[in-house]
């Protein structure tokens, strides 16, 4: 039964006298606030964003642009580090949802960056030359794979990163 039908119901008890002005009341006010403290379920995975409560859209779509901002750093060398930085430490209080992407992204980063260290040179040995190819195309899939799905609202973590902060 809907809050609204319970709403009815009860006015409907008050009008007929079987429950009284102030037993009205209290019961009126206990119904709002457990309609109040009751969130409504998340939509399914299939419900378009647009049936989706604007917050959680805000949520997700800087969730995956957290993710995406790593491939800046075709852009501009560094800034596939520094812009997913900046935009987890911009957004991180605003929601521990945002907070955890900016974790994955930066576990990611610092696994990338140690993978990198020890592959240069193992390349003198030639096994570091698949371990970089490897690395790379890790660096752009992984950010892909994770902005979409956090663009649906679902948190992510990449499956080879080290984890230094906790997820």
């Amino acid at each position: 039964m809907s809050v609204v039908e319970e709403l009815a119901k009860l006015n409907e008890l008050k009008q007929s006298g079987a429950v009284s002005e102030e037993e009205y009341a209290r019961l009126k006010k206990a119904l709002l606030e457990r309609a109040e403290q009751s969130a409504p379920p998340p939509p399914p995975p299939g419900v378009p964003p647009a049936a989706r409560p604007a917050a959680a859209l805000d949520v997700n779509q800087w969730g995956m642009f957290i993710h995406l901002a790593q491939l800046c750093g075709f852009l501009v060398p560094v800034a596939g580090w520094v812009v997913p930085l900046v935009l987890w430490l911009l957004k991180k209080d605003e929601s521990p949802i945002l907070d955890r992407h900016g974790r994955i992204v930066m576990n990611w980063l610092l696994t990338e960056l140690i993978l990198i260290i020890v592959a240069i040179p193992l390349c003198f040995v030639i096994v570091g030359i698949p371990l970089l190819v490897a690395v790379s195309i890790a660096g752009v899939v992984l950010p892909i794979i994770g902005g979409v799905k956090a663009s649906s609202g679902v948190v992510w973590p990449y499956p080879v990163a080290f984890r230094f902060f906790a997820v």
